[in-house]
């Protein structure tokens, strides 16, 4: 095969196609006789249909990333173009022209909160990175009217435990803190505009709408139509679910 004259390898893929004399359709005739042979593996079918959905997303994929085909003045409300804003807000403008395409999960990564001590230059640091990116997303579905079909989560693993962590006369920082986090939500389907629950006056722990964080997955589940108590399936001697062990809706989360 020709080596194409690109240099991105998406680009690349796009310019190379099929090797020379392989169409898409002397393919599909392959290997429609291939599963003809072989009537005894179900999986097949799955298989090349998980190849053929695999292809048709990287042909896609190109345009997709193309964030020039954004107006300038957009891309700026994002913080792209100036730092520190320009890396997350590249990935939350790329968040919205996937929704926008029709993906059903899309998941961004913003990492380095893990902080133990300096709390306030560590995660101010961070959260400048974040904030102007996060506001322009939701102002920006909102504005196509994609919002209300779109739930946007915003979570880490963990809070920060309120003292320095002292074990042993050593003070190993703020502690990931798991009786106490945040979460915030918005699009379709959640009330805006509230705070629900509190901690203790120190931070430490939650002390009122106390819920384990399966509840929230269970909540996450039924706010796209699903039922967690419906999605099991038998394994390992047990019946199991995605919220491993079920709960209860937060109904207070629910518009």
């Amino acid at each position: 095969m020709k080596k194409p004259a690109v240099s991105n390898p998406i680009d690349a893929f796009i310019a190379a196609k099929f090797p020379a004399g392989v169409q898409p359709a002397p393919l599909a005739k392959l290997n429609a006789a291939h599963r003809a042979a072989h009537p005894q593996h179900a999986e097949l079918a799955a298989r090349m249909g998980a190849y053929e959905l695999a292809f048709r997303m990287q042909m896609e994929v190109s345009g997709i990333l193309d964030l020039d085909q954004e107006d300038a003045r957009l891309k700026a409300s994002y913080g792209i173009g100036a730092e520190p804003t320009d890396a997350f807000g590249r990935k939350c403008l790329l968040a919205r022209r996937l929704v926008e395409r029709g993906v059903r999960f899309v998941q961004l990564y913003a990492g380095t909160w893990d902080s133990h001590d300096y709390i306030e230059r560590a995660h101010g640091n961070l959260a400048r990175q974040v904030d102007q990116p996060i506001a322009a997303l939701i102002a920006d579905l909102k504005q196509r009217g994609l919002l209300d079909s779109t739930r946007v989560v915003w979570c880490g693993e963990f809070g920060r435990s309120p003292d320095n962590g002292v074990r042993g006369g050593t003070a190993y920082g703020r502690d990931p803190n798991p009786h106490a986090m945040t979460i915030w939500f918005a699009g379709g389907g959640v009330k805006v505009g509230h705070t629900l629950g509190a901690t203790d006056e120190l931070g430490d722990k939650a002390v009122t709408h106390i819920h384990p964080i399966g509840e929230v997955h269970v909540t996450l589940l039924h706010l796209l139509g699903l039922d967690d108590n419906k999605l099991t399936y038998f394994h390992g001697g047990r019946f199991k679910q995605l919220s491993q062990f079920g709960g209860q809706v937060i109904k207070e989360l629910v518009a």
